[in-house]
């Protein structure tokens, strides 16, 4: 891996202000060794807290995306899915009405038909009725709150029983400061007080990474604005380009392992549309990725063919917004094919024992240890004519 050379290299921004360079996925590529192998013999089978999945892809914790049913169906494929416990699903009894109302309005009206839908008060008694309701399907319980909510909540997520639990915001901390009045969630009691694995984020650096692990973190999740629907980055200007922020908390993984004996996976969250980028996210040293716009392409998501992110119904600073991808085929087709789409969107799990069989990499580790290049001509070059008639890499 080459990303990590150059993190001591600064750019002079100006006078008195430097700046490191940093890499998203679009920018890299991935350079065949010395060995191939057979993609049957690619092992992608990964663990997160206790939780053993033979393939290391999450469907993200977004209202378009995941619901009760797409969460017992990833489950049983394989993957996993994470319910957004501060959603649709949780404040509505019947969330269907509330979805097609979503799905119909026009684009002038949807930030405060959001901001309005969301208002309603999320119920405890139906986070654990959706909980329950995973569980007793078959499926894993995997949910998502944010830090106020599982404040809040805790509790009650705790006594439904799920076995993952997501503490998500745009950027969590150990060292956060709230005003006099409001107690801020201590992530470290947190961890230890809930009776199921809490994966922490989202973060981009090493520093913050390794604070989060040694607050007893069973996961990383990584990412800050990357994501299909999110606007953080053009509202806040916040964000680490995806593939420098992977390697640099992947390294603080390491570090912590080394020094602790436990190892932390990281989860990329954000910015990853086909099986390429999803390659590229493992050898940069993700251990598992998470991703939303591609799912919401399923005949089975709940979005109906739109993909919304999770602070775009904030009533303040919406930092998300709705974009449409239409419904490209069912879920087992997008996630282990066979694929209808040469576009690299389709049987996902198929790409990474493709390229793992290329690159001769028997299992993750071996992933996280390919060479990686910079380059940045790597979608375009040689594609004149896919981008002309707007066909394959060209669309």
């Amino acid at each position: 891996m080459v990303l990590g050379l150059e993190r001591d290299v600064n750019i002079q921004l100006g006078r008195g202000k430097t700046a490191r360079r940093a890499y998203g996925f679009d920018e890299i590529a991935l350079v065949p060794g010395q060995r191939t192998l057979d993609p049957d013999l690619a092992d992608t089978s990964w663990t997160i807290g206790g939780v053993e999945r033979e393939i290391p892809i999450i469907a993200s914790a977004m209202d378009g995306v995941v619901d009760v049913g797409m969460a017992v169906a990833l489950s049983k494929m394989g993957a996993l899915g994470v319910l957004n416990l501060e959603g649709i699903q949780t404040r509505y009894e019947d969330p269907n009405p509330v979805l097609d109302e979503i799905a119909s309005v026009g684009k002038d009206e949807f930030v405060t038909l959001m901001q309005r839908l969301y208002s309603e008060p999320v119920r405890a008694d139906l986070i654990q009725t959706r909980i329950r309701e995973i569980k007793a399907q078959g499926g894993i319980a995997a949910v998502s709150i944010t830090p106020a909510g599982a404040a809040k909540f805790g509790s009650a997520i705790a006594e439904a029983g799920p076995d993952l639990i997501f503490v998500q915001a745009t950027v969590v901390s150990t060292a956060h400061l709230s005003p006099e009045s409001i107690a801020p969630l201590d992530l470290a009691e947190f961890c230890q007080s809930m009776t199921a694995p809490v994966i922490l984020g989202n973060c981009v650096t090493y520093e913050v990474a390794l604070n989060l692990m040694k607050a007893g973190a069973a996961g990383i999740l990584v990412g800050i604005g990357p994501g299909a629907a999110c606007t953080s980055r053009g509202v806040l200007g916040v964000g680490v380009p995806q593939a420098t922020a992977v390697a640099d908390c992947a390294a603080a993984r390491d570090d912590y392992q080394q020094t602790s004996g436990r190892s932390v996976p990281i989860i990329a969250d954000g910015g990853l549309v086909t099986g390429g980028d999803i390659c590229k996210c493992i050898a940069s040293g993700a251990d598992g990725v998470m991703i939303g716009s591609p799912f919401a392409r399923a005949a089975e998501a709940p979005g109906r063919g739109y993909h919304w992110g999770m602070a775009t119904p904030s009533p303040v600073l919406p930092r998300g917004t709705r974009i449409r991808v239409g419904t490209t085929g069912t879920l087992e087709e997008i996630l282990r094919g066979p694929a209808k789409l040469d576009d690299g969107t389709h049987n996902l799990l198929g790409a990474l024992k493709t390229s793992m069989g290329t690159l001769g990499a028997k299992n993750l580790k071996e992933m996280q240890q390919v060479e990686v290049v910079i380059a940045p001509s790597l979608l375009t070059e040689g594609k004149v004519y896919q981008k002309a008639q707007q066909l394959g890499m060209g669309k």
